[in-house]
Order: structure tokens, then C-alpha cells, then sequence
């Protein structure tokens, strides 16, 4: 087990250190081997599967851009993915709690409430769509259609790779790619609106 263990630990190191090359193909492995234990601590943190998920894609994004940082001398490669995952999700938890408490004090602000989009959110929206429109024209035609496929039509990955006669694994990076490089090209419009 623990001779195991070591080379989990060997391997992944050996993928940060590729990552921190540029290897995508390394990060793609490293997502492989690693995220179900990244989503499985971050799920155990916020309680939500959509939330969770979003948080795991910013960590393979922070490792992605940071990969450089990695010291084998100040922990495991386990180690520092895990202190990451945990990072992240208490950072978006937190950002939550506080979301949560301030509208909780504006109840009475629920008196005026509408049903329908406000004109501002409105705007917003069209922006987003116009800015996802333009990211996913930036990407590989594979990622696009990978991700049209389950994000707009809502097959699985499965059924994409049934569908495009392709082996899963090709599908999920694909997919898994072409969404970090969507979440770098909305990150500033996403500063935009929140600013």
C-alpha cells in the first residue's frame, strides 16, 4: 500500500512538473488520476455537486498556471493538490456565507420583488451570451463540438463519444480543456460584470 502510494505521489509529481511545461496532456492525466479525490474533499466542503464541480475545474485552472510553483521539498504532490482543493473551497464557501448573509438581512427587499428578468440583468445576459459565443469560436473545433454536445444538448460524456465514434477518455479532455480555456477567455468579462 504505501509502496503504492509512493508512486501515485512519483507520477503526479512527474505530471506538475510537465504541466509547468505547458504539457497539456500531463494535466489532462493529472485530472484523470487525481480528481476524484479533489472533487471528493471539495464536495465534502460545500455540500453542493454543482458548486463542487465548478471549484474543481479553478483548481486544474490554478494548477494549470501554477504548476511552476510546485516544491517537492515543502510537501507531496497530493499534498499540495489537496491544499489547493481546500483553499478553493473554503475561499467559495466563505464567499457564499457572506452572499447568503446579506441577502438574509434584505428581506424586506423581497416586497418588490418582480418575476421577471430586471432590465440591468437583462443586459447582462445578452453580454454573457455574446462573450460565451465569441470564447467557444476561439476554441479547437474538437473542443467545440465536444462541449456543444453535453452543455447545450445535454448528452453525457458517454453518448458523446458514441455519438462522434470517439474513445471516452478523448471526449473528457477534449471537454476538460476546451473548459479551462473558456474559463481564461470569460475571466475578464467575469471581472467586468462583478465590478
Amino acid at each position: 500500500m504505501l509502496n503504492t502510494s509512493y508512486a501515485h505521489e512519483a507520477e503526479w509529481g512527474s505530471l506538475i512538473t510537465q504541466t509547468a511545461q505547458g504539457d497539456q496532456s500531463a494535466l489532462a492525466t493529472l485530472y484523470d488520476r487525481t480528481s476524484p479525490r479533489v472533487y471528493g474533499l471539495i464536495f465534502k466542503i460545500l455540500g453542493n455537486r454543482e458548486a463542487a464541480e465548478e471549484v474543481t475545474l479553478d483548481v486544474y485552472t490554478q494548477v494549470w498556471r501554477q504548476a511552476h510553483t510546485f516544491d517537492e521539498t515543502r510537501g507531496t504532490p497530493g499534498g499540495w493538490l489537496m491544499m489547493l482543493a481546500r483553499t478553493r473551497a473554503i475561499d467559495r464557501f466563505r464567499a457564499g456565507f457572506a452572499e447568503r448573509g446579506r441577502f438574509d438581512d434584505l428581506e424586506v427587499a423581497s416586497f418588490f420583488s418582480s418575476d421577471g428578468p430586471m432590465p440591468d440583468q437583462e443586459i447582462e445576459g445578452q453580454q454573457r451570451q455574446q462573450a460565451v459565443r465569441q470564447a467557444m469560436g476561439m476554441l479547437s473545433s474538437d473542443q467545440r463540438e465536444a462541449i456543444a454536445l453535453g452543455y447545450f444538448y445535454g448528452l453525457s460524456q458517454s453518448e458523446i463519444a458514441d455519438k462522434l465514434g470517439l474513445p471516452l477518455g478523448t471526449v473528457k479532455t477534449r471537454m476538460r480543456l476546451g473548459m479551462i480555456k473558456l474559463r481564461e477567455l470569460l475571466a475578464p468579462q467575469k471581472e467586468e460584470l462583478v465590478s
